[in-house]
């Protein structure tokens, strides 16, 4: 039986009344079904609502008043200040066949992660939820969850596939501000746009180095030209290659408030759970059809899930819990340098880069701990403890993963990398452990226990010691991207102090120990790592960030041999293509019963498995 889909266009201001609640105006753009009508074993169809909310904030509410610069902004007649944000929503048509969890997908710039992370969604279809095949395996559809998408970000645009968030902006306020260029081609000129508004054009300065430990400099054949408010060109001096490091410092007028993103989150995720109003799109009879919500964030967005935590934001205005789980996935212990006049909430310093960013401020863990460097005592989970808000979290990094791989993703070599790419993906490992935290969220099975590297257990080391010295095909010699404490009340910042920085040990292979080894690490055909040096011509002797490598293993021992490759081959490893099937079977099993993969992708592991020769990589 065909269905007929009904699209339906509309415009609804609407607004809100509700004691607690800042979201004060919630406009649905847009309501229609989603993937073409696509039905979900035991949910049925889902909806897709688009809409922009407006929030109001009080500057005198102390879970306000931690916002920078809140004070100084424009305020309505009612003394509170606004901004907007667009919200995506995707729920169950029928809400009664949904699990009643509130899964919200921290934008990162903007983008929807989490369907390509969960749901082996390709792009541009993650961000678009309109073609059946734009939902991918469905997997956090057939589960039921009501999901949505909020722009926090205010130094993007508002674009079809982009979600970000309208802040005004502290109108007098000046200061000095920087930025870090580091391009990797080289067309010259360029223009770059500045992460705030030039307050004198005669204040921009430039310098070009090699490396963030290396001296500045001004050679006389590097220029500036500003070329508009935010906007400048740089003329590229001789002498450096594509992947020099450009600091602009100028003196800046107008911050934007970036830090209400957080409330942004706060208010309208607070909103969908709990208002019970009509002007809820998740309100059925009265009643929000969600109990409980995850914050799920990647990379950018889970260090805003780290902020968002510190910072207390999750007690929303009646001093009820926002997010009952975190899922920050690949934050690292890093946090944001949002929430400052002149933030930069695309920032993520990386190596070769400047690490003098608000990037790796102290506390780096969970728990309260001393900062060795100054004697200070913290912890993310310190506010929220404090009035009994905290959410149960789930971190997840990468070690033999790259940071962060498409679904569709093959091994390819990249221009600006010396090692073939690392195109793993790691959907299943995550949708195992999404599978857990909800399940420790609703009815409080424990998850399974940690497996991150440890110092006690041998697994956390010094970098010049992780990797393995005597594999040709995998050179690393330490390099890592460096943590220190900076004095941000000068600028340049200035290095007071620097943290031990500590890698995961590598086995034989130079693949990490600890961690959910994936299982092209468990039952291996090549090594894989989340680490790649940089190509002649593109800053050689440093890490190119985010990505890993990948070193395919010799097929037989002849070849292994004639090449001085101390790593077994692939022969040697498994008897035939039936023992590398029985290999991947095992293992899949295993890591079934430890609640790390699900029984679904067990089952593809091991189809995969009888379709691979030997000596394909995937």
């Amino acid at each position: 039986m065909k269905l007929k889909l009904l699209f339906a266009l509309v415009t609804v201001s609407l607004t809100l009344c509700v004691a607690h609640a800042e979201v004060v105006i919630f406009d649905i753009l847009e309501k229609t079904i989603a993937f073409e009508g696509r039905i979900f074993p035991n949910v049925g169809t889902y909806t897709l609502i688009k809409a922009k909310a407006t929030i109001a904030l009080d500057p005198n509410d102390k879970r306000n008043a931690v916002i920078t610069d809140l004070s100084f902004a424009p305020k309505n007649y009612k003394g509170q200040v606004e901004a907007v944000a667009d919200v995506v929503v995707l729920q169950p048509t029928n809400p009664q066949a949904g699990n009643q969890t509130l899964l919200v997908d921290i934008p990162n710039r903007g983008r929807k992660l989490a369907p390509q992370l969960f749901d082996d969604s390709p792009q541009p279809g993650a961000n678009n939820a309109v073609k059946s095949q734009d939902a991918g395996i469905g997997y956090l559809h057939r589960q039921g969850y009501t999901m949505a998408w909020i722009g926090w970000q205010g130094d993007i645009p508002s674009e079809p596939q982009q979600l970000a968030m309208q802040a005004p902006s502290a109108i007098g306020i000046q200061g000095m501000a920087r930025d870090e260029f580091q391009f990797d081609h080289l067309t010259n000129p360029i223009s770059v746009k500045l992460s705030a508004a030039i307050e004198n054009p005669n204040s921009v300065k430039a310098t070009v180095r090699a490396h963030w430990t290396h001296t500045r400099q001004t050679p006389a054949d590097l220029k500036i030209k500003v070329i508009g408010p935010q906007s400048i060109e740089i003329s590229r001096p001789e002498g450096f290659d594509a992947g020099a490091l450009y600091e602009i410092t100028y003196k800046a007028k107008d911050p934007v408030l970036f830090g209400m993103g957080f409330a942004m989150a706060r208010d309208v995720s607070a909103f969908l759970k709990s208002d019970s109003s009509s002007s809820n799109p998740l309100t059925v009879n009265g009643s929000p059809n969600v109990k409980r919500a995850i914050g799920f964030g990647v990379s950018q967005s889970g260090r805003f899930l780290r902020d968002f935590l510190y910072l207390g934001f999750n007690e929303d205005l009646s001093g009820k819990i926002v997010f009952e789980g975190l899922m920050p996935h690949v934050a690292g212990a890093r946090r944001m340098a949002t929430n400052f006049r002149f933030g930069q909430p695309s920032r993520n310093s990386r190596h070769p880069q400047d690490p003098a960013w608000q990037i790796d401020l102290f506390p780096f863990t969970y728990e309260v701990m001393t900062d060795p460097l100054n004697a200070q005592r913290d912890g993310l989970l310190l506010r929220c403890r404090q009035t009994q808000t905290c959410p149960k979290v789930m971190q997840t990094d990468s070690a033999g993963t790259p940071h962060f791989a498409e679904p569709a993703s093959v091994m390819t070599q990249a221009k600006t990398m010396a090692l073939p790419v690392n195109p793993m993906h790691a959907g299943q490992p995550m949708r195992a452990l999404l599978n857990a935290l909800n399940e420790w969220i609703t009815n409080g099975t424990e998850p399974p226990s940690s497996r991150v590297p440890m110092r006690s257990h041998g697994t956390l080391v010094a970098a010049s010691v992780a990797v393995p010295k005597n594999l040709p095909s995998l050179p690393y010699d330490g390099l890592h991207t460096s943590a220190y404490l900076s004095d941000h009340s000068q600028l340049p910042p200035k290095v007071l102090g620097q943290y031990e920085v500590l890698v995961p040990l590598a086995d034989s292979d130079g693949m990490a120990l600890a961690g959910i080894r994936s299982l092209p690490l468990a039952v291996p055909k090549a090594s894989y790592t989340a680490w790649n040096p940089r190509a002649v011509g593109y800053g050689p002797g440093n890490l190119f960030p985010l990505q890993g490598a990948i070193s395919p293993f010799a097929i037989t021992k002849a070849e292994r041999t004639a090449t001085k490759d101390p790593r077994l081959s692939v022969e040697e490893r498994y008897a035939s293509t039936e023992s590398y099937v029985e290999a991947v079977k095992a293992v899949s099993q295993r890591y079934v019963k430890e609640r790390i993969l699900l029984q679904e992708d067990a089952d593809r592991n091991v189809e995969r498995a009888k379709s691979d020769t030997l000596s394909q990589i995937k």
